[in-house]
């Protein structure tokens, strides 16, 4: 048996029966099906004399960690590029080094492991590559709770002590989310695991930064009067500027009050609305829509803002201003209001900035100065009361911006930041979609991903903390506006004393960079750019995929595309799947007056609301593939339902799989009924001719097996991963387990040598293995541990040894294999029929080795067993030769038919691409043969 297609797990391409691809035309008008032809598996052979007491009544999924670190053990996780050279690479989203298992994470993982193993199986050479994120903010927020309770404050402590605490607490807590991760399956290469701050990650964040430097594309927003300033989201609880994605909003019952600004030089007095009365110190002018005839004869004059000693600002008109909100007037403070600063840029006025970076108010407030905006906002509205220009205040429900790290409200600043010149980088990223070099599924998203790109503002990159990237900006002192851009702070005194003379003193930017600018590099920072000579960086990139939330699109994805152009000269992956949200299953209504026909959708999943579910608890109960299953039969880019009953029905699935495979063990011959192995094993389903002689029942059921392989192979390779999962799961319940193998009851009970009973068999071996395959992907443990043969078991069938006779072994591996395996001695010799007296454990080959078959089960784990053991070698090199000259005799066949030009230019393309694939495998055969004869013979050299 070929070492391709034979091997201990489902998992590994090149030790176990890939799904390779080949067209071969089926009886009955089938479509063209996709599995190569297999041989018959011996699994059942593995089963107990009787076959009663092989399985369990169902399926353990406490295994599944056993079943995990076996294959993580083994290296099965790792590229293989002995099958293939088009590697299949996808790049883990980095999830918060903080983080626990939520089922967002859940949701990439099955999706991921999906692709990964099915491409895996295809024996292409597959990378998934883990890591995860620093996460600054979230990062620094839980280390200074932490110190907290120790009643340490950050600012007691020096950057240096800090940034060493965090680093001891992500060393002791940072490695919860990938265990976690494990425990769902995920079949990544934990050896190339990478983490944001690791030292060539860190390399690759500042040349970035540099190299944008030098082409002009990053520069520093000054806080002066439009001069490079920029408003962000400001955090006064964390101190920093946060990103977009990093603020939440709510609705929440606020109020709206109204104050009067008196016309200077009149008695006239205008009123505004505001929700935030504090920012009225910031104002720099009062606006009407020019339309409004109330307000047109005061357009050019000027107005006194209240509580400022008299300040007076013009009185302006703009279209922007909404005529129906409050009434009609509207205090522009640009320091503090994104639109008005917007407005302010567009008509040239200033910035006035009236608070400290601690929410409370700066020295523009006056007598206001030091209060907390909150606390500022009561006592002004009751100053402004007792100055008879309060007019009135009601009830208003506000959209509020708050932090998604501390819940506190965000307040919009103009600051001194780090920002990136976005547009011609959005604009490489557009033509990338457009020529077809990028494909985002589902298509919809593409109009999402173009009005963003083609709407862009420059990006704040700056963050005021201590944990992350800090910025590779050096200070002159003395001249702090001028700076040094370098790789290191050797590098930028060099660079001070060739401009500045050695006397020269220098110092680091606090900042750090926004953690989304080291997640944007992560498709090949993480393959060892800038190093474009890196092994793994000329292997896997571009990567093939990039799988996340459709969420996440701009603030992630699209970033990854513009600087992966921008760095490398390619897209960094050419296809992006979008997953949806997972919300529970209590529907709310969507405008529908008519329920029964309404479109619905469960809630997101919030602490808040107490509908979380949480994965790990959810495998405890329900088991990793049954929610695995369940979360995969999405559509890609919609939101799914998730809720325990579809859990519930999805593990009866796994026990219905279990039981089906508990069936088929019990009613397979008993392994010394030699000559009902050979009829049984004689059939062959993948081709036509044994097909169309079959009993209608069986013809029939095949047929609907190979044509769901066709339909699923092509939804595998569409991404239609719900559609695998739901007709792969129609096909098992419906037409094989409640159908046929009811029907093949009749069958089965009939005398043992009845060749229906035997076909029966046959097709029930034939249909099972095949579904195992298909559902491995979503399936992983249950599918494994159904499937899992030792390869000594193959090995005694290709030596034809009699089931009944016990052989001895010497299993080699290094201590930390042995010491896993040997526990299961007595398993391992049971369903690999050997002698438990003689089964040896070592770390080097056996003395004899030269005269055993020597197996390789997996890297770092063999087998050698004695022949003498095993077979009559001269018997043995008898039967091989008549074989081998009989398949010579077909092979010849084979070659002559492809050397007729006759038949290769008269002969339907698929017919000669059959002969072809029939001579290929016949020369691998015979190969085989030749080499296993030599091995013999040389064995009956050493005796002699």
């Amino acid at each position: 048996m070929s070492p391709f297609i034979s091997g201990p797990t489902l998992l590994s391409s090149y030790r176990l029966n890939p799904l390779l691809f080949s067209k071969r035309q089926r009886c009955m008008k089938l479509p063209h099906w996709h599995f190569n032809r297999t041989k018959q598996r011996f699994f059942a052979v593995a089963a107990a004399e009787n076959n009663k007491d092989t399985l369990p009544k169902t399926f353990d999924f406490t295994s599944e960690e056993r079943i995990y670190n076996w294959w993580e053990s083994q290296g099965y996780f790792k590229p293989n590029f002995e099958r293939g050279s088009d590697p299949f690479v996808i790049s883990m989203p980095p999830p918060n080094v903080t983080g626990s298992l939520h089922m967002g994470h859940a949701m990439f993982v099955t999706l991921e492991d999906i692709m990964v193993r099915y491409h895996r199986m295809k024996g292409r050479p597959t990378l998934w590559l883990p890591g995860t994120d620093h996460a600054g903010i979230a990062t620094q927020l839980v280390v200074e709770k932490m110190l907290a309770a120790e009643g340490i404050k950050r600012v007691e402590l020096s950057r240096d002590e800090f940034t060493k605490r965090v680093w001891e607490w992500k060393e002791k807590y940072g490695g919860t989310i990938t265990s976690q991760i494990k425990r769902l399956g995920a079949s990544c290469d934990w050896t190339r695991e990478r983490f944001t701050l690791d030292e060539q990650l860190s390399r690759a964040v500042v040349e970035a930064f540099i190299r944008l430097h030098e082409k002009g594309l990053i520069y520093q927003g000054e806080l002066t009067f439009l001069s490079g300033s920029y408003m962000v989201n400001w955090s006064p609880n964390l101190q920093t500027a946060v990103s977009d994605l990093e603020v939440e909003y709510s609705e929440e019952p606020g109020t709206l009050y109204y104050i009067k600004y008196r016309v200077a030089g009149r008695s006239d007095f205008l009123t505004i609305a505001t929700t935030r009365p504090e920012t009225l110190f910031g104002d720099v002018a009062l606006a009407v829509n020019p339309q409004d005839e109330r307000y047109s004869q005061f357009i050019g004059m000027m107005a006194i803002v209240p509580m400022t000693y008299g300040r007076h600002v013009p009185i302006i008109s703009d279209k922007y201003v909404d005529k129906e909100f409050g009434t009609g007037v509207l205090k522009i403070s640009p320091g503090h209001d994104h639109n008005d600063y917007l407005l302010a840029r567009k008509l040239g006025l200033p910035i006035l900035n009236v608070m400290n970076k601690d929410g409370t108010l700066n020295e523009v407030a006056g007598l206001f100065r030091g209060l907390d905006r909150f606390e500022a906002r009561k006592k002004l509205w009751s100053d402004l009361e007792e100055t008879g220009l309060a007019v009135k205040k009601e009830p208003h429900t506000l959209r509020v911006p708050r932090s998604q790290r501390g819940g506190e409200v965000i307040e919009p600043l103009v600051s001194k930041q780090w920002f990136v010149t976005m547009e011609p980088l959005a604009e490489k990223a557009l033509h990338a979609v457009e020529k077809g070099e990028l494909t985002i599924m589902p298509e919809r998203f593409e109009k999402i991903y173009n009005h963003w790109l083609s709407n862009i503002k420059d990006w704040c990159i700056s963050r005021q903390l201590w944990w992350g990237h800090r910025i590779p900006v050096w200070y002159i002192v003395g001249k702090e506006e001028e700076y040094i851009v370098a790789r290191n702070a050797d590098e930028a005194l060099e660079k001070a004393h060739q401009k500045y003379g050695k006397n020269v003193e220098i110092y680091q930017d606090p900042d750090v960079l926004d953690t989304w600018f080291s997640s944007a590099l992560w498709p090949f920072s993480t393959l060892g750019w800038p190093d474009v000579s890196a092994d793994d960086f000329k292997k896997f990139y571009p990567t093939t995929m990039l799988e996340t939330g459709h969420d996440i699109l701009f603030f992630w994805v699209a970033r990854m595309v513009m600087m992966g152009i921008e760095f490398t000269g390619s897209v960094p992956f050419s296809h992006v799947y979008l997953h949806g949200l997972i919300r529970d299953s209590q529907h709310s209504y969507l405008g529908c007056p008519d329920k029964s026909f309404a479109e619905f959708q469960g809630r997101k999943m919030s602490k808040t609301l107490g509908n979380v579910i949480d994965p790990i608890d959810t495998i405890k109960e329900f088991g990793a593939d049954a929610l695995r299953f369940t979360i995969s039969l999405g559509t890609a880019g919609q939101d799914l339902s998730l809720s325990i009953e579809r859990l519930t029905a999805n593990k009866a699935f796994t026990n219905k799989l279990w039981n089906a495979g508990k069936f088929i063990l019990q009613n397979l011959p008993s392994q010394n009924d030699i000559s009902r192995w050979e009829m049984l094993l004689a059939y062959k389903f993948d081709e036509e001719e044994c097909l169309c002689k079959a009993p209608l029942p069986e013809c029939w059921v095949v047929s609907k097996l190979h044509m769901l392989i066709d339909t699923v192979t092509a939804s595998y390779d569409k991404y239609f991963f719900g559609d695998v999962g739901r007709e792969t799961y129609d096909f098992f319940w419906s037409d094989f387990a409640d159908w046929y193998i009811e029907a093949s009851k009749a069958r089965l009970y009939r005398s043992e040598y009845d060749s229906d009973a035997i076909i029966a068999q046959a097709v029930l071996l034939y249909i099972f293995e095949n579904i195992l395959k298909l559902l491995h992907p979503f399936m992983p443990f249950v599918t494994e541990e159904l499937w899992q043969t030792r390869a000594i078991r193959n090995a005694r069938a290709e030596y034809s040894v009699e089931p009944a006779k016990r052989i001895s072994a010497s299993i080699v591996a290094n201590e930390e294999v042995i010491q896993y395996i040997s526990k299961e001695k007595e398993v391992l010799a049971l369903l690999s029929r050997l002698d438990l007296l003689n089964v040896h454990f070592t770390e080097s080959p056996p003395g004899d080795a030269n005269q055993s078959v020597h197996l390789v089960a997996s890297e770092g784990l063999e087998a050698y067993l004695p022949l003498a053991d095993m077979v009559d070698i001269s018997a043995e090199v008898q039967r091989l030769s008549k074989r081998l000259s009989k398949m010579q005799s077909e092979y010849d066949g084979l070659v002559a038919r492809l050397s007729s030009s006759k038949f290769v230019e008269k002969a339907p393309e698929d017919v000669v691409r059959g002969v072809q694939e029939k001579a290929a495998e016949a020369e691998e055969k015979i190969n085989l043969t030749k080499n296993r004869l030599a091995f013999l013979r040389s064995t009956v050299m050493v005796t002699k």
